[in-house]
């Protein structure tokens, strides 16, 4: 067992956004342990943990609570600009949420979806270069390599 494990309290749903987790991010299929708890302040909760890409996650349908927001998001590093696409394309469901390769799913959690090579260009020791990649990056909603690197070899 990890250390730490975030917990999402979800008013409702939690069963269907672990099960949607897991088809988004788990190519076979992984164990889902559910706890189902009676009579509780609450009415009925359930209680379920997920483990996906190695991380340990644990999501609860409590009934309301707070609602999520972007102070507290995960980030989806990506080898290359399909993966950010796929990712991009499955957990982006407000438009309105989309900046700098944040997004925000169906189920209101924030994600940030980040291909590597980004922090490559924006951690250079060209601070001209790094600018410029910072910049281009704080126009973009979905993250586009080809364009950070376009901005990357722009002159200063």
């Amino acid at each position: 067992m990890q250390k730490i494990t975030p917990f999402l309290w979800f008013e409702n749903g939690a069963r269907e956004a672990a099960n949607y987790y897991k088809s988004v991010f788990n190519k076979e299929e992984s164990e889902t342990d559910i706890q189902t708890l009676e009579n509780t302040p609450s009415g009925k909760v359930e209680v379920i943990n997920i483990n996906i890409l190695g991380q340990e996650i644990t999501l609860m349908s409590a009934g309301p609570f707070k609602k999520f927001n972007e102070a507290i998001s995960f980030v989806v590093s990506c080898d290359n600009q399909e993966e950010v696409d796929y990712y991009w394309d499955k957990l982006s469901a407000d438009k309105t949420a989309e900046q700098c390769g944040w997004c925000k799913d169906k189920f209101g959690v924030s994600w940030q979806v980040v291909p590597k090579r980004m922090s490559e260009l924006m951690s250079d020791t060209n601070k001209v270069k790094a600018n410029n990649v910072t910049q281009a990056m704080l126009k973009m909603k979905k993250i586009v390599i080809s364009d950070l690197e376009e901005a990357y070899n722009q002159e200063g």
